[in-house]
């Protein structure tokens, strides 16, 4: 079943949460990808260094977290490698929950050719590697998550709240205080995941 606007536009961190088990869904021309979300980090524009919208800082880039939540805020790293974050929240907030890593469900073997490798764990273990196996590019950016095209959806299997950690955020030594902040959460024990612990 997929989830619905009220899913999306609840406090962050109870989302975040709430998003461990629940399965991504991209539809594009060449086929469906499927991924089971194992790790996600939440970020607050309003209190959080780490976030792009941190002090309200509102450009053409950060201008979709602004909105209510339930669309995809997709951006580029280093360059070279697409992020895709949830926009949650009331609008105006600008909050956003980056998806790290995925346990691939359906579609691997489109997975498999994007990402050029037949490793099954090491086809979503980070945001950039999930957005090249799942084809998420920046023209994505924007879309509603309550459409047909890119969405999210109940898991089969489902989770316990003790089955879920949270943990510092990865690779954001510059934000000084928010380095600290508890805000990345994993299911527990996953192969699949970014980084270990």
């Amino acid at each position: 079943m997929k989830l619905k606007r009220s899913f999306y536009t609840r406090e962050i961190l109870t989302v975040s949460r709430e998003l461990i088990g629940k399965n991504l869904v991209h539809r594009t021309a060449e086929g469906i990808t499927k991924g089971r979300i194992v790790e996600v980090e939440a970020y607050v524009g309003a209190v959080d260094k780490a976030s792009h919208a941190y002090g309200n800082k509102r450009t053409g880039r950060t201008a979709i977290q602004y909105s209510v939540g339930g669309f995809a805020y997709v951006y580029l790293i280093y360059g070279m490698y697409d992020c895709m974050n949830i926009v949650t929240g009331q609008e105006g907030l600008a909050e956003a929950i980056l998806i790290r890593a995925l346990e691939p469900v359906e579609g691997i073997e489109l997975m498999r050719k994007r990402r050029h490798t037949t490793a099954l764990k090491n086809l979503c273990s980070g945001p950039g590697k999930l957005c090249m196996a799942m084809g998420i590019t920046r023209e994505c950016y924007g879309l509603d998550l309550c459409g047909d095209e890119l969405y999210l959806e109940e898991g089969s299997v489902p989770v316990k709240p003790d089955e879920i950690s949270a943990t510092k955020r990865i690779n954001i030594d510059y934000a000084e205080e928010a380095c600290d902040f508890p805000w990345r959460f994993i299911l527990t024990g996953s192969p699949f995941l970014s980084v270990k612990g």
